[in-house]
């Protein structure tokens, strides 16, 4: 895949064969040559897990003009280091895409996100990193209205890049027309209610992880919740540098 065009990794949560990682692969072919190396079945909720306690394995399942296309055995972040230090020795990406996914990534779901794992990964190697997401968990979803979207973002990070350190978590909402598009923060929320407790026949106890998701600032205006409740799109910056300076700044007074 050397033809002047630029290379794109691509990985998610949801698995090589699933429908939004092959939507997106066909709404930039024409942009950029493409690898994909993800998952070889779901992995929902891996955030930045990686393994080190068993092998991995690579496995090639097609390659075509411009696509190439590659399962792994472990998480999304496997995924893209596998592809980086194996597939990727002759040419490097110019950007590391996550997605799209099925289901939200907003709010706090950002910390336990595969799609954004990989999208941080990438970004920890100083690649302009996106991940994309759909608010709907449903197999056979309908990504058409994201497709002028995610085109003008993926030409723009091509384009501009990103500044170090930064990625950008874009969530749509499900709509068949958006009311555009918001550059937001994070909201703060809280997952509660979180267990649910069965019974075995053979008398043990198991638990199901559920849970439901509550705003905790419904009000503003410019989160990410709202924008995607209202029909927008739904764009959060996203930094890898976790520090709070703020507190810094505090603690300089402690007596420690």
């Amino acid at each position: 895949m050397k033809n002047g065009k630029p290379f794109i990794l691509i990985s998610n949560d949801d698995g090589y064969k699933a429908k939004g990682i092959n939507y997106l692969v066909e709404t930039i072919r024409d942009m950029a040559d493409i690898l994909v190396c993800a998952p070889d079945g779901g992995r929902s909720g891996y955030a930045c897990a990686f393994t080190a306690g068993t092998p991995l394995t690579l496995t090639k399942r097609s390659k075509e003009k411009g696509v190439e296309v590659w399962s792994c055995s472990g998480t999304p972040v496997d995924s893209v280091k596998l592809a980086l230090d194996e597939l990727c020795r002759n040419r490097y990406p110019q950007m590391v895409i996550g997605g799209i996914n099925h289901g939200d990534n907003a709010s706090v779901n950002t910390h336990y996100s595969g799609t954004m794992g990989v999208t941080l990964e990438g970004c920890m190697k100083y690649i302009p990193s996106v991940a994309f997401s759909l608010c709907s968990h449903d197999p056979d979803a309908d990504f058409t209205p994201l497709q002028p979207y995610i085109r003008k973002i993926v030409r723009k990070v091509l384009d501009d890049g990103l500044p170090k350190g930064v990625c950008l978590n874009v969530n749509f909402p499900v709509a068949e027309k958006f009311k555009g598009v918001k550059v937001c923060r994070m909201a703060p929320g809280t997952w509660y209610d979180e267990t649910e407790r069965h019974h075995h026949a053979r008398g043990y106890d198991y638990w199901w992880m559920v849970g439901k998701y509550r705003n905790d600032d419904p009000e503003a205006e410019d989160t990410d919740n709202w924008a995607l409740t209202h029909g927008y799109v739904a764009i959060t910056p996203t930094k890898i540098d976790v520090t709070s300076y703020e507190m810094i700044e505090q603690m300089k007074d402690w007596d420690l």
